[in-house]
């Protein structure tokens, strides 16, 4: 695991598009899953300035690694966020972006060893330690890529904002492991604890995303206020 800790947001942003650049850069193809939400904003924003409309990109593909599924519209939360923050500003070419849906989840991990692989992950960290999503209550170590249908009785369902009965699709931590690069990004103080409890807690399935200390290639990029809890 190699940890990088730097001043603020934008600082932190700037270091993860240029890990990002470095993964794209590649003289084949490159296949990136990609994070929504608002962690990733500033990367995306330094992104698309210089992605945007460049032929130097286009062996890029493009993966959401989590999908929920929203009632009468073509596209789930995640990859409509994912064209808002970047694919669309970016002019990125429809061929190369690859949406996970709850009609396709179960050949996710095929589809993603016929293609190659994922050369690199970017995810973030839910403030209950989920990541993509691998929640607390419904998350097994051994999962590939599945479906969790809500039952409304989770530590982190929310009433007005979910649905009892509601399905979601995610990789898996398994599938995850077999990321190739795995980068951590956290910002904010409200999630320091958190992040000393996955980084150097003990691997639990209570915190989901403690099982990332296991990932043989993975650079956990904070801000100082996430980093503030860190033993040293």
């Amino acid at each position: 695991m190699k940890i990088i800790i730097e001043k603020d947001f934008e600082a932190m942003s700037e270091t993860t598009k240029n890990i990002l650049l470095g993964h794209m850069s590649q003289d084949k193809r490159v296949n990136l899953s990609i994070t929504a939400g608002n962690t990733p904003v500033g990367v995306y924003k330094r992104m698309v300035e210089i992605v945007k409309d460049s032929p130097d990109y286009a062996n890029v593909h493009y993966y959401n690694f989590d999908e929920i599924p929203v009632p009468d519209q073509v596209e789930g939360i995640t990859i409509s966020d994912l064209r808002k923050l970047y694919l669309t500003p970016a002019n990125i070419n429809e061929e190369n972006i690859h949406p996970l849906t709850v009609e396709n989840y179960a050949e996710q991990d095929k589809r993603l060893a016929l293609d190659g692989g994922l050369d690199a992950m970017m995810i973030g960290l839910g403030g209950d330690g989920h990541f993509c999503g691998n929640m607390p209550t419904t998350t097994s170590f051994e999962n590939l890529t599945y479906k969790v249908k809500v039952t409304g009785d989770e530590p982190w369902f929310v009433p007005g904002e979910m649905i009892k009965g509601m399905e979601f699709v995610t990789m898996g931590p398994v599938s995850v492991m077999r990321v190739k690069h795995l980068i951590l990004i956290v910002n904010g103080e409200k999630k320091a604890e958190m992040v000393k409890n996955v980084l150097q807690g003990p691997v639990t399935e209570e915190f989901p995303a403690s099982v990332l200390q296991l990932h043989p290639n993975l650079t956990v990029i904070l801000d100082e206020a996430a980093a503030s809890k860190l033993e040293k």
